[in-house]
């Protein structure tokens, strides 16, 4: 009876554990379902443990090839999510299947309903003062009451990023969300992150303008047949049409390639600098 009880709690157990992360085009992603990511959150609110969330889409895959700033900041997060549908349906081909795409963006507002649920406060970094303001009054309307720490432009020199810094430490904030593109958002980060005593730090890109109502999302058939990026270039079409071909090409060919080849993990590189 002790043997059969004993083989019931290894295995009870077992499944209490994370899902292993996915060795995929050299980096580490975790294969984590939403609700899982939230919940590894939730665990960062608790125990004041900073988790920096990382998204990886096709693009990313591409560039991180020639871009080590880039690399060594996918390889700093914690916790390392597939943004794109394309990164989960390369993942199934190669045999090392992801359970779902884990958009940064929802995450985002999965994080906002968290912080509206829980009490717990959040800083807003990113976009310009506009965009900015009108993100605030979307998030005091969709989540009334939830309690913004503070909150600054994406538009600041180098000089600056030292005080806006300390007033994030000062506000003592739950959740730092950053709008601001790479690599902006990395060299902030490299620079401040241990010093900012935020449990949850996720760089949101261009959401921010997305939930301010600037820019327009995908619908969500769209999203499922992982075409975010035929109706990005359908706005956008004078601009976007050589980057989505030149990109998804190259992405295809790596995912050939690490059919046949699968990279190794990827190290920090020493000699880059954020």
């Amino acid at each position: 009876m002790a043997l059969v009880w004993d083989g019931l709690s290894r295995s009870t157990k077992a499944q209490d554990l994370p899902p292993e992360p996915r060795l995929l085009f050299g980096l580490n992603v975790d294969g984590l379902r939403m609700d899982e990511a939230v919940d590894r959150c939730r665990e960062a609110l608790e125990t004041r443990e900073p988790v920096l969330v990382g998204v990886l889409n096709a693009a990313k895959i591409v560039t991180l090839r020639h871009d080590p700033m880039l690399r060594d900041a996918l390889l700093d997060c914690n916790m390392l999510l597939a943004d794109g549908q394309a990164v989960v349906w390369a993942s199934r081909l190669l045999g090392r299947p992801l359970p779902e795409r884990v958009a940064g963006i929802d995450l985002f507002e999965e994080l906002l309903a968290l912080a509206h649920r829980d009490n717990r406060s959040v800083y807003l970094l990113g976009a310009r003062p506009d965009v900015l303001a009108a993100l605030e009054r979307k998030i005091a309307q969709r989540w009334p009451g939830l309690r913004l720490a503070g909150s600054h432009h994406g538009y600041f020199d180098a000089a600056e990023a030292e005080d806006i810094a300390r007033d994030i430490k000062t506000a003592k904030a739950d959740m730092l969300f950053l709008g601001m593109a790479s690599p902006k958002k990395e060299i902030f980060l490299n620079r401040f992150r241990h010093e900012l005593g935020v449990p949850i730090l996720h760089g949101v890109g261009g959401s921010f303008d997305v939930l301010a109502g600037i820019t327009k999302r995908a619908p969500r058939t769209w999203q499922r047949l992982g075409l975010e990026w035929a109706y990005r270039l359908l706005q956008e079409p004078g601009r976007m049409w050589k980057r989505y071909l030149v990109t998804n090409s190259a992405f295809i060919a790596l995912t050939v390639t690490e059919a046949v080849h699968p990279s190794p993990a990827f190290k920090p590189t020493s000699s880059s600098t954020l």
